[in-house]
């Protein structure tokens, strides 16, 4: 008997033929594209997507870059406006509701605090995010590999600094047995670190780090939890966003085990601003993103990118999207000439539309989609009515941002730091010892102290009973009496003298 699919992700309805247009969810993790001008309707479309997923079990992970997806977990309202087109696409089943979710922030405001630790980020990355040289990047590879020679943990920024010193401090053995490293370059990377700092991007380094489990979540009742990440400041640093995210995609291609075809995805992931991703990426990182994205596949999840034009994704990637969703692009300068041709190419023709044509007629809402159909193959594009999503199309406000948090499964984990013991801790406490050990006075040997007290003891001796070259206490007081032994006050005096010597007095 073979096993029932989850139902098809309703996307919209195409107007050129007529006909629904859908994703199936055997075919969620082979990526996919949503793109389009600003104000066209990609963040309802992609609502709409993250919604069909958790309907069907499938986790989300969406970046909050305007802070309106957070609407994902407030029930809409059905307007007339919104009836009229529920009504166009012929949805039978709609009804207003949310999303479960959980929310995110780096910075630890608007969500759970996201970390991660320096080791876990790795120099790669981390060159990445404080736009360091080549050079500078290699002395950052010498820290990283002289901690794992020492055992010493690297946890947030703090460690860093302090390897850093230490290699500052030994530069001459570590050159000898790493490389060579100049004061000039650890000066470097200590500046980013401190940019990097006074942005809050130290709070993205530490304990407790996030667990990837956290994000594949379901409810109870089976319904897919949409993880949502504050990022309207943290896009603002563009650097640090694509890196993180890039972190977060790398970190489930390296841990999830391998699952092939799945009738739905463990796991889809939204990459929206795509282009931060690619704009000054070294070839080393674009082939390890190729190779992330061609790969993950096989894993489970579903990559879906998100961004204004589909040229902003470099074809090696852009080959592999065969989901897609293109938005109205308006042709007003040889830029924007450009991108509607590249998605005009990107798509399997129809021969009732003009795509090149029809991507500048799209209305808010409207979109060209092609979606994989049986067998995986790509079905012509359609001109579509996209779906209205049944969440809130906009931002929720503090008070409800509190109470979903307050309900979060994960809080309990995530809220406190944890500051455990690590290479700042361990080279400090070395360095307060050596102090310790340089400022006390040396040790004595039992020889000394037997020296000292023989002649403290030989010195009262001499003092007592006299050497052969200076008399002695007892001879000089025998002098003095043999004067005044004829007197009254002599003998008391001797008297005194030799009773206080002898133990009495005889009167």
């Amino acid at each position: 008997m073979e096993r029932a699919l989850p139902s098809p992700l309703l996307v919209g309805k195409g107007t050129t033929d007529n006909i629904p247009v859908v994703l199936l969810p055997q075919y969620g993790n082979r990526h996919g594209l949503v793109a389009g001008a600003t104000g066209t309707g990609k963040t309802v479309t992609l609502m709409t997507l993250a919604e069909g997923f958790s309907r069907i079990g499938v986790p989300v992970f969406l970046a909050d870059v305007k802070g309106d997806v957070a609407g994902l977990a407030m029930a809409g309202t059905a307007s007339d406006k919104l009836q009229q087109r529920i009504t166009d696409i012929g949805v039978s089943d709609w009804h207003a509701e949310g999303t479960p979710a959980i929310f995110w922030d780096l910075y630890g405001k608007a969500g759970h605090p996201v970390r991660t630790t320096v080791s876990e980020m790795g120099p790669l990355l981390l060159s990445r995010i404080l736009e360091i040289n080549d050079t500078q990047s290699g002395v950052l590879d010498i820290v990283f590999k002289l901690a794992d020679d020492r055992g010493l943990l690297l946890l947030d920024l703090a460690d860093l600094r302090a390897l850093l010193g230490l290699v500052a401090d030994e530069r001459k053995d570590v050159a000898t047995s790493y490389g060579l490293v100049s004061t000039q370059s650890i000066g470097a990377i200590q500046r980013a670190l401190l940019q990097l700092e006074q942005q809050g991007g130290a709070q993205f380094f530490g304990e407790p780090a996030l667990a990837l489990a956290d994000l594949m979540r379901t409810t109870q009742d089976g319904r897919g939890i949409a993880s949502i990440l504050a990022a309207d400041q943290l896009v603002l640093k563009p650097r640090l966003y694509s890196s993180f995210l890039l972190w977060l995609l790398s970190e489930l291609f390296e841990k999830l085990p391998e699952v092939g075809d799945l009738d739905k995805p463990k796991l889809v992931f939204v990459f929206d601003e795509a282009h931060l991703l690619f704009d000054d990426a070294p070839p080393a990182l674009q082939q390890r993103i190729e190779q992330v994205v061609r790969l993950i596949r096989s894993k489970g999840v579903g990559v879906y990118f998100c961004s204004q034009f589909p040229d902003d994704v470099p074809d090696a990637i852009l080959g592999q999207l065969g989901n897609r969703v293109q938005h109205a692009l308006r042709a007003f300068t040889p830029r924007d000439q450009k991108a509607v041709k590249t998605a005009a190419q990107t798509f399997v023709a129809n021969p009732k539309l003009d795509v090149a044509t029809t991507i500048g007629q799209l209305g808010v809402g409207e979109a060209l989609a092609s979606m994989l159909g049986d067998k995986g193959i790509p079905q012509p594009v359609e001109r579509t009515l996209v779906a209205p999503p049944r969440c809130r199309m906009g931002a929720i406000t503090d008070a409800e941002r509190a109470q979903v948090r307050a309900g979060s499964p994960v809080g309990a984990r995530y809220d406190q730091a944890i500051d455990r013991e690590s290479a700042a801790e361990v080279l400090a406490h070395k360095a307060n010892a050596a102090a310790t050990q340089a400022a006390a006075p040396p040790a004595r040997t039992r020889a000394q102290d037997e020296a000292e007290d023989s002649g403290f003891g030989q010195a009262v001796k001499d003092a007592v009973f006299g050497t052969s070259r200076r008399q002695g206490m007892v001879e000089t007081m025998a002098k003095q009496a043999a004067r005044t032994v004829g007197s009254q006050i002599g003998r008391q005096v001797l008297r005194g003298v030799l009773g206080g010597l002898l133990g009495g007095s005889r009167r």
